[in-house]
Order: C-alpha cells, then sequence, then structure tokens
C-alpha cells in the first residue's frame, strides 16, 4: 500500500496533519504519568529532529527515554514510508493524553486500605519538514 493510499484510509493522520507531508508516531499505554511525561514534551516541540534527541537523550526526567523511542519511531515513518529529508524534519505537534488508570490497594493502619492509581499515558508526536512547519504555525498563510 503507497503512502497516498494510506492517506485516504487513516482518520488519525489526516486529523494530525491534514494533506501536508510529514509522518507521527504514537505510544499507547506507557507507565508514566501524564504530567511528567508533558514536561519532556514541552522540551522538545518546535525544536529540529536532531536537537530534539540530543536534548531527550541528556534530559535527567525518566519519561524523556519513552518520548525518544517515540520521536524514533516517527523519524523513521517520515523517512522510510513518507520519503522526507531527517535533517529537515521538526516536532510540530507534540501531545500526552491520559490513558486508562491502574487501581492498587495498599494497607493501612486497623484494617483499612486506601487506593493507590498508577496512571499511564498516550504520548504522540508529529515530524514535518521545516517549510510544512512554517506554514502550520502560520495559519496556513505563506
Amino acid at each position: 500500500m503507497s503512502a497516498v493510499e494510506r492517506r485516504g484510509i487513516s482518520a488519525r493522520r489526516e486529523s494530525l496533519l491534514g494533506d501536508e507531508p510529514g509522518a507521527f508516531a504514537v505510544a499507547r499505554f506507557v507507565r508514566v504519568t501524564p504530567m511528567k511525561a508533558r514536561r519532556v514534551v514541552d522540551m522538545v516541540r518546535g525544536a529540529p529532529v536532531d536537537q530534539a534527541l540530543a536534548t531527550l537523550e541528556f534530559a535527567p526526567q525518566a519519561a524523556s527515554h519513552q518520548v525518544s523511542k517515540v520521536l524514533q519511531s516517527a523519524v523513521a515513518n517520515a523517512t522510510t514510508g513518507e520519503g522526507l529529508e531527517r535533517g529537515d524534519l521538526v516536532v510540530t505537534k507534540a501531545m500526552v493524553d491520559e490513558g486508562p488508570s491502574l487501581k492498587r490497594f495498599r494497607a493501612r493502619a486497623q484494617g483499612r486500605a486506601s487506593r493507590i492509581t498508577k496512571r499511564t499515558s498516550h504520548i504522540t508526536l508529529v515530524v514535518q519538514p521545516t517549510g510544512a512547519a512554517a506554514r502550520e504555525t502560520n495559519g496556513g498563510t505563506r
């Protein structure tokens, strides 16, 4: 299936990219809280891909490893699936949505139990060539 046929099928691609060139990657059910993941994602939003990967490599947050893997996947999707150059790619959209929470219980005093929620995240990163990223930030005008 070619990239042109795939564009007509995927509603997610249509909502994230529209008719613009680019690619995206999604990691679902990542065992990191959305608030912690958003701190990391905010560091790379709008940055060129090589700079974003360097930032993530040396970031002290634990979520930076997961975000780095998603970014590498988005870059691979753009270079192999869409035929775009790696040097021209920019992170245009970066979102962290809340996934389902795992409910656990911890024993407390006097036979009671308290609930512990272990939160999960859905991380989405979109990479586009530099020209398409500039059109998106300017509202579609050139």
